[in-house]
């Protein structure tokens, strides 16, 4: 074709119905290359436009005697050698230098495809929104230095709606199932209890381990805090194979990596609890920026029962038993349990431990709370525990009245 319209230019160039000037702009080449095209038409007619090589094999080809080489080592010894390995033979032992691309066509030819043959890729739809808002939150974390150099490296928890993009989030010191059950709560006391939640397969939302055949038979199931809250909440888990899967959160976060990490550098935030503060400013014009409106009306989000107490809900909880000296303990925290106004001692009983997202401990005994605790400065809450207790002991606060106790006097 390039050659058919350098034909027709030429001919309207010859009989005076077009300037070299314009031919050669229109053909896109020099007004000298267009002297070289006329003058072969001239001498040699139509066939002078012919590219001289067309019809001749390049002269950087493999010989004739190379691939009949290759292909009786392909017969003889290297079939089931795959194409990279094979290439390193030839150059190393027989000194044969010849392209990836070019050995794969010569096995094609002599019939000894690769024996490793790449795996067909899978074909992949877009998944469609979810139609209603609430049907469905999205939840990821993102480990990123939304500080830059001014302070620590931070994990933004978020949620977002599939339907809508709305999305709910909070900074924290690590990914952890508190951050996400704080995120969570937050959902469900300011707007409801959505159906379904989306997430990765982190033991965070479920325990990931095999069970072993005795616990298979007897219909045993892998759960953990996160996953019981849900169940409670009766909130259907979602767990994806891969991180396209749920890319609706993925590119939110490539958003906010351009431009909240720039909203935080305006305002030379330093610290978490200041990225907290400028997060929740933030999130209502994001939500007005990039908000979907969903494919139907109305909200699949459940409201929350004011008979609910979210305090007794959105809580890591762990049985104890007590000690003839009425302590229970708590990764290497000792715990003293006070009187009870219908017992005077809990010894060989069993109670519950709750661990609340605002770092205080509380101890129930037949549903009935008989002691509260705050958390000291040194036991950050992670992933639904505390950290090991430091070096000096911390001291550990009591409420009600009582007094402060050190591991060293227990």
């Amino acid at each position: 074709m390039k050659e058919i319209k350098r034909l027709k230019v030429l001919t309207l160039v010859e009989h005076g119905n077009l300037t070299r000037v314009k031919a050669a702009q229109e053909l896109n080449i020099s007004e000298r290359q267009l002297y070289r095209i006329q003058k072969a038409l001239r001498e040699k007619g139509e066939q002078g436009l012919i590219h001289g090589n067309r019809g001749k094999p390049s002269h950087r080809r493999i010989s004739k005697e190379v691939q009949d080489k290759i292909k009786s080592l392909l017969d003889e010894q290297y079939a089931d050698y795959n194409t990279l390995h094979f290439q390193e033979i030839l150059s190393k032992t027989y000194g044969v230098e010849i392209s990836y691309s070019t050995l794969q066509g010569i096995r094609r030819k002599a019939k000894h495809p690769t024996p490793r043959a790449k795996k067909a890729r899978k074909h992949r739809g877009r998944r469609p929104r979810r139609p209603i808002y609430g049907m469905m939150l999205q939840a990821d974390a993102s480990i990123h230095p939304w500080l830059e150099d001014r302070g620590p490296k931070l994990a933004l928890i978020a949620l977002i709606d599939d339907a809508t993009n709305k999305v709910w989030g909070t900074f924290r010191a690590y990914e952890d199932a508190a951050g996400y059950l704080e995120v969570l709560q937050t959902v469900c006391l300011t707007t409801g209890i959505p159906m379904e939640l989306y997430t990765d397969k982190r033991n965070v939302f479920q325990d990931q381990r095999k069970l072993s055949i005795e616990d298979e038979l007897a219909g045993v199931e892998r759960t953990n805090h996160f996953k019981t809250i849900l169940d409670k909440l009766g909130i259907k888990l979602i767990q994806a194979n891969s991180p396209q899967a749920k890319g609706r959160v993925e590119r939110l976060f490539g958003t906010l990596q351009d431009r909240l990490v720039k909203v935080l550098r305006e305002a030379n935030v330093q610290t978490l609890e200041e990225a907290n503060w400028i997060l929740q400013a933030y999130l209502p014009k994001h939500n007005r920026r990039f908000m979907k409106k969903s494919v139907q009306e109305g909200s699949a989000f459940v409201p929350w029962p004011p008979e609910l107490a979210p305090d007794e809900l959105f809580c890591f909880r762990y049985f104890r038993k007590v000690r003839n000296d009425n302590t229970i303990s708590f990764s290497k925290v000792v715990l003293q349990i006070p009187p009870g106004i219908y017992r005077k001692h809990y010894a060989k009983a069993t109670v519950e431990l709750r661990q609340h997202l605002d770092c205080s401990l509380t101890v129930h005994y037949h549903d009935q709370q008989i002691a509260l605790f705050k958390q000291a400065e040194g036991f950050p809450l992670r992933i639904g525990t505390f950290v090991p207790v430091p070096d000096p002991p911390v001291v550990v606060d009591f409420i009600p009245d009582l007094l402060p106790v050190e591991m060293s006097e227990l």
